[in-house]
């Protein structure tokens, strides 16, 4: 478990290692460029209800300590994912279902297939979708695609 000291606090925020890695790169990124974002999570069970929000700027001191002594293994995916949420006005929130403790599997090429299974989306914003190789647009009716 990994810690971020942030600002002049001696308070730690615990992290998973792997978790804390992801998030250090795309941090040290945006505060490079200066950059300001936010980091929200949800309180663990052993605190009170709630969530805290950090105010992440170039000028505020930060300190990432990790237990383990090796690199974690990065997932560009996940990099990805969390810099493109740090660009938005809701910034990073972080998930329990995105801190695992394992090195995500990776299939023999870089391809960009996701299997989701089944889930309950609420809303989502698509740059470009193909279904079994047919791009569909917004407003298609995507069950199936044309054969």
């Amino acid at each position: 478990m990994g810690a971020i000291y942030y600002g002049g606090t001696e308070t730690p925020i615990y992290i998973e290692d792997r978790a804390l890695a992801h998030l250090k790169v795309v941090i040290a990124t945006k505060l490079r460029r200066a950059e300001s974002f936010t980091v929200s999570w949800r309180h663990p069970e052993d605190q009170p209800q709630g969530r805290t929000t950090i105010w992440l700027h170039p000028s505020i001191p930060l300190r990432f300590v990790f237990d383990d002594p090796e690199p974690a293994q990065l997932s560009r995916q996940w990099i990805e994912e969390l810099a493109n949420s740090a660009a938005t006005s809701n910034g990073i929130f972080l998930l329990a279902e995105n801190i695992d403790s394992e090195p995500a599997s990776n299939t023999s090429d870089d391809s960009a297939d996701v299997s989701l299974g089944k889930v309950q989306v609420d809303a989502l914003d698509v740059g470009a979708l193909t279904v079994d190789g047919t791009p569909v647009s917004p407003g298609d009716d995507a069950k199936t695609p044309a054969t």
